[in-house]
């Protein structure tokens, strides 16, 4: 734990002259079409999706049953909720996951040089809970794997679990008040409660590239990695590669990270890059494990809200930066510059205060831009992988191997910014400024699908409430939540993940956050004997005016970034990444709901067939 981080040296900039950079840079790479640049993972292309490289699927007769809780994903969503409800009283509960074990995104993730780009204790949920330290401050992806599957054991999740099950259809049954769940295995599942934990990383994004289809050559997406062909394993050693010249389409974490080690086996390699991401050192280094005997009861949560200030909020005058890593450097730099000015008063003025946390901004990306003139050798290379634009409007990613692989002989890299994207794609190839590299294996590092239209991404139909309702069609305006997890005309549903609650810096907190109120809910309709539990349509509706009412402004900075997920890909009309949030702050809504759930009258839900119903009636 940090305790006197310094600030980290940043040049001086010229502020007009980068913001036109920027949007010139951004203004390159529109694309008219939006997201619908990106196909379906389905048909021609379902083995994108569908397949399990690491699984062999296990036939089994398909599962009839009724239980109190379906769980839908055993990603770090799921495992939370699925724990708390345990908790709660449930005595019937199912996780229906996709995979072959939990771990969601870490279980589809396992490309070769996987990591975490969070500190650790920050990351990883439930570490005090379940007594496990994490080995080093960015663990590789296999130690993430493995806690998932700690998290599973801890709570006895693993016989509650239906794997290798994709569900296909979600209907409300108004006769039996319960939630009729069908899968690819034939399951006809009845449900009383269904908890939506799909998460956001969930369905993988294919570029709808000319020709994708014409390849004859070996092709697959990292989220879906093929030991098979490439041989080695997350750590590296793809000896199947040698010999071979393979195309990597995309450069954003996941090529970031697989880049290094392909080079390392392959003849020769073509990385295809539309946007540079911005490249920081990592700094990993192992857990001190004198540090970890000083730990007392509740430091996980003293670190997450230390985190949670730098990213959304600003440091205190003295406050220290208990991260101290290239995600809290621009608060970390402003709060030291407030010290050297006595320029704390601008706390109290929003506008001032944005002021100069975007100098710092302009100064860290200049930072990182002018190391990679310091890396890398060829000058044309080095300003090909400069990233002009804002910090976070992509994804930031750290590495210390990724811009030296462009000082290899047998490594090219690609600028397709002009045509804003590859051109096409042949039988034998990639095509890309009008000329064709012949390649023995294409390997998509495009990411997921993460603000695409929600009936695309789940890919459940129908998905229907009370009377036939589509929730694609309630929610097709905008969220239409209470606290964020529940909606009215669903009985019994419940929803996780960036829709209308609270957002914080380490996305497994809010996971967290939201298991809390859902279990809490879900327990308090069992010990009351209810049959349903909905919000009202007056309680929904206040709690989306708190919302629009609270929300902050972002748009501008969202639409003067280079296109990508962060923004819809620069289309018009912007679906934040982050949901509706509620902008008052994520500690602010855990002591509403704290609050709330203290009152114990479950004020704003109907419950129908509970104790206190039957009295009324």
């Amino acid at each position: 734990m940090q305790q006197n981080c310094a600030p980290t040296a940043t040049p001086e900039i010229d502020h007009d002259a980068l913001r036109a950079k920027y949007l010139a840079e951004r203004d390159k790479r529109l694309r008219p079409e939006g997201q619908a640049q990106y196909v379906v993972t389905e048909g021609e292309f379902e083995d994108y999706y569908e397949a399990d490289p690491y699984t062999p699927v296990t036939p089994r007769e398909p599962v009839v049953e009724e239980i109190d809780v379906a769980v839908l994903g055993g990603g770090f969503a799921g495992l939370v909720a699925a724990a708390r409800i345990k908790q709660a009283g449930a005595s019937s509960l199912r996780v229906i996951e996709f995979g072959g074990d939990f771990g969601g995104v870490w279980y589809w993730n396992r490309y070769p040089g996987i990591q975490v780009d969070n500190d650790a204790t920050c990351y990883l949920p439930l570490l005090e809970e379940v007594g496990y330290v994490p080995k080093e401050k960015y663990p590789r992806g296999d130690e993430v794997f493995e806690h998932c599957q700690r998290i599973g054991r801890h709570f006895g999740l693993y016989e509650d679990a239906l794997f290798q099950t994709l569900v296909k259809s979600l209907e409300w049954d108004a006769a039996s008040e319960r939630w009729l769940i069908g899968t690819n295995r034939g399951d006809r599942i009845s449900a009383r409660f269904v908890v939506m934990c799909q998460g956001p990383f969930n369905k993988p994004k294919l570029p709808g590239i000319p020709g994708i289809a014409d390849f004859q050559g070996h092709t697959f997406h990292t989220a879906r990695w093929d030991y098979a062909y490439t041989g080695g394993d997350t750590h590296g050693g793809l000896t199947g590669l040698e010999g071979k010249k393979v195309a990597v389409i995309g450069t954003g974490a996941s090529g970031v990270q697989v880049v290094p080690h392909i080079a390392r086996s392959a003849e020769h390699l073509y990385v295809f890059q539309r946007t540079p991401s911005s490249i920081d050192e990592r700094g990993n280094e192992p857990i001190d494990p004198e540090w970890v005997k000083t730990l007392k009861p509740g430091w996980q949560e003293e670190i997450r809200r230390n985190f949670h200030t730098a990213a959304f909020e600003a440091f205190a005058p003295g406050q220290p930066d208990l991260v101290c890593d290239g995600w809290t450097e621009v608060s970390r730099n402003l709060a030291a510059r407030l010290d050297e000015t006595n320029g704390w008063a601008a706390l109290a003025d929003p506008a001032k205060f944005m002021e100069l946390r975007e100098i710092e901004d302009y100064r860290t990306m200049q930072r990182l831009r002018d190391r990679i003139d310091e890396i890398v050798d060829d000058p044309a290379t080095a300003e090909a992988l400069k990233p002009y634009y804002r910090f976070l409007c992509k994804r930031p990613c750290f590495s210390e191997e990724y811009l030296p692989t462009f000082n290899r002989e047998n490594v090219t890299l690609i600028d397709v910014s002009a045509s804003k994207g590859v051109e096409r794609i042949t039988a034998k190839g990639v095509v890309a400024g009008g000329v064709e590299h012949e390649v023995d294996c294409v390997i998509f590092a495009s990411g997921f699908e993460i603000t695409t239209d929600l009936d695309r991404r789940l890919g459940i139909a129908p998905f229907t409430g009370r009377d036939g309702l589509s929730l694609y069609d309630h929610w097709a305006d905008g969220y239409k939540t209470l606290h964020g997890v529940m909606s009215h005309g669903f009985p019994n549903q419940f929803f996780t993940g960036f829709i209308q609650g609270g957002v914080t810096a380490s996305t497994t907190a809010m996971f967290e956050q939201q298991a809390r109120h859902i279990g809490h809910i879900i327990g308090a309709a069992l010990e009351r004997g209810a049959t349903t539990v909905e919000p009202t349509a007056e309680a929904q509706d206040a709690w989306v005016t708190t919302i629009r009412e609270s929300a902050v402004d972002n748009s501008l900075f969202q639409r003067e970034c280079t296109p990508g997920y962060y923004n819809n890909e620069g289309e018009t009309k912007i679906r934040s990444h982050l949901g509706d949030p509620y902008w008052p702050g994520f500690y602010v809504l855990e002591d509403l709901l704290e609050g709330w759930r203290g009152k114990g009258d479950l004020e704003g839900l109907s419950l129908k067939g509970s104790a206190e119903e039957k009295e009324h009636a």
